[in-house]
């Protein structure tokens, strides 16, 4: 069983009400079992993160980062938490906005492919 950590409830919800144009585009292609019969979630929370998308069964997770200028902060911050889900046997795929607004249909197969290889 994961960690939770509960105090992070408002901030995932909060997320899941507020979803940028490339998040709500990508969850419409995954949700509902959608690709390869697996199971996402969405906004969840994995010990002290929140990831954007989160499929258990698949062992995967999914970052969709903003358009905002991606800072060295930023960079450090995704690196710690790719390196903890790893951690926990989770794959992370992360993508930019621009990519999932534009590029859809490759950003799915990539996320298939993954999961295939997890198979």
């Amino acid at each position: 069983m994961l960690p939770y950590n509960k105090q992070l409830e408002p901030y995932s919800r909060e997320q899941r009400k507020n979803m940028t144009d490339a998040e709500k585009l990508l969850w419409s292609k995954i949700r509902m079992k959608q690709l390869n019969k697996c199971q996402f979630y969405r906004q969840r929370i994995v010990s002290d993160y929140v990831v954007d998308f989160f499929s258990p069964s698949a062992k995967l997770v999914i970052e969709v980062n903003g358009s905002q200028p991606y800072s060295d902060k930023m960079a450090k911050a995704d690196r710690i938490k790719d390196r903890y889900m790893e951690n926990c046997g989770f794959t992370v795929l992360r993508f930019n906005d621009n990519e999932v607004l534009t590029n859809t249909a490759g950003v799915t197969e990539k996320i298939l492919e993954k999961m295939k290889a997890r198979e």
